[in-house]
This record gives C-alpha cells, sequence and structure tokens, in this order.
C-alpha cells in the first residue's frame, strides 16, 4: 500500500519538523558535550520546572541539553518519524508503561545503561514493582520515575454510619453498594461510556483484582477466562444495579461523588487535590463542602488495591512513567542526566504534580507529603489527607498490575485504548442486550482482530 505508507510518513515527518521547531532541535547528538532530552511533561508549567532543572544540570556538568516537549498522542508517530530520520533524542522522559514497550518492539532503546543507572543509586532503593513492570526477561528497559494509581473512594462517614468495613474485596465493595444505595445517594458511581478509556481503566482495576489477564504469556487473547467472564459480570452488576443511570464517564463520575450523591467512586490519584478544593474548575459541591471546602477530602476513605475471589495477590491498576534511553544516546551523559533527575532534581520532578507523581523511589516519602498540591490554591497533601491514606498512596506503586505489559504486548494495549473494546461490552452487558459469556467473548474477538492488524 504505497500511497497510504507515503502519507503516514509524510505526516511523521511534519510532526518532527514542528517538534524541532518549537524545541530548537528535535533529536539528534551534535557533541560529546549535548545531549537532546524530550518530555512528556509538557504543560507550560511543568516545563519552566524542567527547564530549571536543566540548567542547573548543565552548570554541574557541563552538558547541554536540548529540552524538547512531545505531546503523548503524538509520540508514536513523531519516535518513528525521528527513527527513520537518524535524529533520535538521547532521553525520553515520563514516558508511560506502553510506550516503553513500543520502543522496545521497534528496537529503539539503550537496554544496557538503565540497569546502570539504578544499580549506581541502590537498586534497593527503587519499588520492586515498578522496576518489574519496566523490564523484559530480566532486563531493565527505562528508569522508572514516578507513577499515580487508580483508586477505589468511599464516603468514610456513611461506612462507619453502617457499619461497614473499607471496600477491599468484591464482596466487601458489593455489599456496601447495596447497603448504601438508598436515600437518594448511589451506593457507587462508575463508568460505563463505551466510549471512554476512563472506563476501560476502571474496569481494568476491577479485573485485575480476581485475575483477570488481557493476555497470557505466549501473547494469546485471554478476555473470555472464568476470572475475567467473572470481573465482566461483577462489573455490569455494580453499574446496573447499584451507580447512577446513564453512561457515566470520567467527568460525571466525578460530579456524583463531589455533589456528596454517591457513597463510592473508581477514580484516579489525580482527583485528590480537586478533591481538597485546590482547583476552581473541579470543586466539591455537596453540603457541607460549601462551608468547608475539604469536608469530602477529609470524610474520604481509600483503598488501594483490591481483591477478588478468583484472584491472587490484592491488585490495582497503576501507571509507572519512566526515562528511557535510546540506542543512539550519547550514553554516559545520558547516564549522568537521568541519575540527576532521580536524584538531585527528583524532588521539583515529583513536586510538579505530587498527586500524580508518587515516587518510585525511597527516601522522598517525607518530603512528597509536604510538596504542594493544587492549581488556583496549593497546598501539602498531609494537610489535607490523614496518614493512614497517605501511607497507602505512598505503597501503591508496590501493587500496581496492568494488563498486556509483562507479556511484553504494549503496541496492542495502546492500540486497545484506541479501539475501546471492553467498555463497549460493558456497556451491552449493563444495559442487558449480552450476558457476560457473550460480551467477553466478543471483547475477546475484537481483540484478536487488533493484534492481527498490528501484526499486518
Amino acid at each position: 500500500m504505497p500511497n497510504k505508507l507515503t502519507a503516514v510518513l509524510s505526516v511523521a515527518l511534519l510532526a518532527v519538523a514542528s517538534l524541532a521547531a518549537c524545541g530548537d532541535d528535535g533529536g539528534g547528538q551534535s557533541s560529546a558535550n549535548e545531549i537532546t532530552v524530550w518530555t512528556e511533561e509538557n504543560l507550560e508549567d511543568r516545563m519552566a520546572v524542567q527547564t530549571a532543572i536543566v540548567n542547573e544540570f548543565t552548570q554541574k556538568t557541563g552538558i547541554r541539553v536540548k529540552l524538547v516537549g512531545v505531546a503523548e498522542d503524538q509520540f508514536s508517530q513523531t519516535v518513528t518519524a525521528a527513527a527513520a530520520a537518524g535524529d533520535l533524542p538521547d532521553v525520553i522522559g515520563a514516558l508511560p508503561l506502553a510506550q516503553v514497550r513500543e520502543l522496545e518492539a521497534n528496537d529503539l532503546l539503550d537496554t544496557e545503561t538503565p540497569a546502570r543507572v539504578v544499580d549506581q543509586l541502590g537498586r534497593d532503593t527503587f519499588s520492586p514493582r515498578a522496576l518489574e513492570l519496566d523490564s523484559s526477561g530480566g532486563t531493565l528497559l527505562a528508569v522508572p520515575s514516578d507513577g499515580w494509581a487508580q483508586l477505589l473512594l468511599y464516603r468514610k462517614d456513611l461506612f462507619e454510619k453502617a457499619g461497614l468495613q473499607p471496600p477491599d474485596t468484591y464482596e466487601a465493595l458489593e455489599a456496601a453498594a447495596a447497603k448504601l444505595n438508598t436515600g437518594g445517594v448511589a451506593g457507587i458511581t462508575l463508568a460505563i461510556a463505551p466510549r471512554d478509556s476512563f472506563t476501560a481503566q476502571s474496569f481494568e482495576h476491577v479485573a485485575l483484582a480476581n485475575g483477570c489477564e488481557l493476555v497470557d504469556g505466549s501473547g494469546d487473547v485471554t478476555l473470555d477466562s472464568p476470572q475475567c467472564v467473572r470481573a465482566f459480570e461483577f462489573y455490569a452488576k455494580l453499574a446496573s444495579d447499584y451507580s447512577v443511570k446513564g453512561r457515566q464517564d470520567v467527568d460525571s463520575t466525578r460530579a456524583t461523588y463531589f455533589s456528596g450523591k454517591a457513597a463510592m467512586m473508581i477514580w484516579s490519584s489525580f482527583i485528590l487535590d480537586e478533591m481538597a478544593g485546590l482547583r476552581k474548575d473541579a470543586l466539591p459541591s455537596c453540603a457541607e463542602c460549601r462551608d468547608d471546602p475539604q469536608w469530602l477530602a477529609e470524610n474520604t476513605g481509600v483503598v488501594t488495591a483490591l481483591k477478588g475471589p478468583d484472584g491472587g495477590a490484592p491488585a490495582q491498576y497503576g501507571e509507572i512513567v519512566s526515562w528511557a534511553i535510546t540506542r543512539d544516546a550519547n550514553r554516559d551523559a545520558a547516564a549522568r542526566f537521568v541519575t540527576y533527575m532521580m536524584s538531585e532534581g527528583y524532588e521539583r520532578w515529583i513536586g510538579m504534580a505530587p498527586e500524580g507523581k508518587f515516587p518510585t523511589r525511597k527516601g522522598f516519602d517525607a518530603a512528597w507529603e509536604q510538596m504542594p498540591a493544587g492549581v488556583d490554591d496549593k497546598r501539602p497533601l498531609a494537610e489535607v489527607y490523614p496518614a493512614d491514606v497517605l501511607d497507602a498512596l505512598r505503597k501503591s506503586p508496590d501493587t500496581f498490575a496492568r494488563w498486556g505489559i509483562p507479556q511484553g504486548q504494549g503496541k496492542l494495549v495502546g492500540a486497545t485504548m484506541g479501539e475501546l473494546p471492553v467498555p463497549k461490552a460493558l456497556s451491552a452487558i449493563a444495559d442487558g442486550s449480552m450476558t457476560p459469556q457473550a460480551a467477553a467473548a466478543q471483547a475477546k474477538a475484537e481483540v484478536e482482530s487488533i493484534k492481527r492488524g498490528i501484526r499486518e
């Protein structure tokens, strides 16, 4: 298909040209004393923080750094064109797990230097699970820098009044949803919109808890396994029987919980500053919140890892982002830069958004708690959330799990997030048009079709 290929390359090359224009030079290594760094932390305020850290690094080492912001949704086409042009950057920061695996699949990674960096910093100072998720066959592909977590949030005041235990198992979660689904308050507000990636993330969180995997060790799709069928059935039952009616999504679930009209919610840790009243564009609106903007935060409990009846250890959905070093990098300079960002520059790096940047290195817990979170108002998380909540958040990277990543299926994971077969199946169960078994079989067939498309 020469016409299609030409069009794809043209778009990608334009993206690299645009990137180079915005960031001085999009890639390549111009001298032994200079490196190019791409970062997906490309918001203006975060670029300013990184620029300051980079300038200090240059002053201390003499190594010049060309820092270029890259949008996450443009990364694949941009890096493909850069590789074709022989113009890869030396280092790429804030890379999600699926994109690390994409670079691995395309043989674009330096797979020796990350281990050297980690060993120099102290392997025992890193979250073992973060290192595991960044490894393939015992080889460390990138240096894990931080992570954000999917959380089950619940109203502690309502749970205490009803005599309920924290909803950390399927059984406890369903029991609480049923008991608290009364008096104008939903037992839970749960995403079920079929075209929303947030639905996919929320379900994966629940599915992982029951040992449901996207693929097995051979890469075969396993969404019709007994563990997955039970997860489909459980999630859809919560959505249809105890959640707000209609196709709830990322925005409506937050709005419902913030208004005090739901006893539980699944959301990412990025909600922590909003729930504390630190963002004007997403303020809690419950009756008690009008007099005390922090009331909801103070009365919300957090469950990190969840356990299903068919699962092993408790698990949760979480994202680890990492520093990757490319195959053509100035390795010594790149290693020094990543080491600096994970040591002297680390507190400022995770301090850009502490609610979504849990440290993957030990020894930074106390500093992380005191880092100001928020946008319009800034306050340390420790001033809002109790010690048990912060302790659970700090430990959460050690229970992170992800579909397809340990099996080396990063490309497939990314592609399924584009086509969303699982949310479509969930929505069909919830509206009664499919059984859990039929929906699981349909989701499996669609993922298999996506996988064949990737190979072709």
